[in-house]
């Protein structure tokens, strides 16, 4: 009997034991992951201040450049609104490039470039494009809206996917006219690639009088479907607490509200061209005909093109071939009738003189 009542206190106090090591592990498991997910942001920092040193490197000798500290609505997601600055405007950095060619006292066209990706960020990725749009005279904004990387955890931690980021955006465009007086008001136009094109449309759908022209390609259109076809890790992006922190089958409402497609009666008279191709392996085609389709539907006037198993997939006009180039003249030429830059590009030979070769 003493034995049997020893092996179970030993028992219960093994149990208790293993139980206490267990916790222990598993808190410092998530200290680790903590930590790392810290350092990663550090690093993202890190990353970002390189490339920030290689646009002047890269584009500095055609543009002045400079990287401004301007503010969008307060937080989508507030924990504590009663706390002192919970509900104060969400502060971020944008890009301005400017010609060093231009004449202060003459009015220059406008073009708000937001950049793509869930959490996403502004690189000299865009090193040609840019230089192409500063060849024609254009001003360019570009906003590194909240949710974007390379400015620590607690701005990546304010993502709001097809929310307020689209007002962060239209605060970067309210800047440029307020501080830049070579700016031209009737001259503002807008241009994104897969997030940054979903940003496009929702600028042209919420703010209808303010630009004169937008380009959206490969934009995300539809949130729901795009839910339906995506992996894992990429859901828990808008499932997070910090994010929308619902499902699709939980608040359906929310993903429509969020989703172009689900918007395209929005669109009033803003000149709109939207380009997709077939073998995108991130926004798939499917995705963007749904709101070619939706647009159709809704008696909408808007110009677009769906390409065939375009080499580059989702980057497949942003890449520096030439049958990228040749699209991306297609783009400056319907950015231009509505924007009128000074030196509109015109072939292939102008963005090679702009962008590529070393000769002016």
């Amino acid at each position: 009997m003493k034995r049997a009542i020893f092996l179970l206190v030993a028992a219960m106090m093994l149990n208790q034991l293993l139980a206490q090591t267990n916790n222990d592990l598993q808190k410092r498991v998530d200290q680790l992951l903590q930590e790392n997910e810290s350092l990663n942001h550090r690093l993202d920092v890190l990353e970002k201040k390189i490339d920030d040193v290689t646009w002047f490197n890269r584009v500095g000798d055609v543009a002045f450049i400079d990287k401004v500290y301007i503010y969008g609505p307060p937080p989508a997601n507030v924990n504590n609104p009663e706390q002192i600055g919970a509900t104060n405007p969400v502060k971020f950095w944008s890009y301005v490039f400017i010609p060093k060619n231009i004449d202060i006292n003459k009015k220059y066209p406008l073009l708000v470039f937001p950049h793509g990706g869930v959490h996403g960020d502004f690189t000299t990725y865009y090193t040609h494009i840019v230089r192409e749009m500063i060849a024609q005279g254009y001003i360019v904004v570009a906003p590194e809206y909240r949710g974007s990387t390379g400015y620590g955890s607690g701005h990546w931690h304010r993502i709001d996917y097809g929310g307020l980021e689209k007002e962060d955006v239209y605060a970067s465009r309210n800047y440029m006219i307020e501080n830049y007086d070579f700016v031209d008001k009737n001259r503002i136009g807008i241009i994104g690639w897969s997030h940054g094109g979903m940003i496009a449309l929702h600028n042209i759908f919420d703010h209808p009088n303010d630009y004169a022209c937008a380009y959206a390609g490969v934009p995300v259109s539809d949130l729901i479907l795009r839910y339906g076809y995506a992996d894992d890790d990429y859901r828990r992006l808008y499932d997070s607490d910090y994010h929308i922190g619902q499902t699709p089958r939980e608040n359906i409402n929310e993903y429509l509200r969020r989703s172009p497609t689900w918007q395209a009666h929005r669109l009033k008279n803003t000149p709109l061209l939207i380009h997709t191709n077939t073998n995108d392996d991130d926004v798939y085609v499917i995705e963007v005909q749904s709101l070619i389709n939706a647009l159709k539907a809704e008696g909408k006037d808007f110009e677009y093109e769906i390409f065939q198993e375009m080499p580059g997939g989702h980057s497949f006009n942003r890449i520096d071939t030439k049958a990228a180039r040749e699209i991306r003249v297609k783009i400056y030429k319907f950015l231009a009738k509505y924007l009128n830059p000074p030196k509109p590009i015109k072939s292939v030979e102008d963005i090679n003189r702009a962008a590529y070769l070393p000769l002016r």
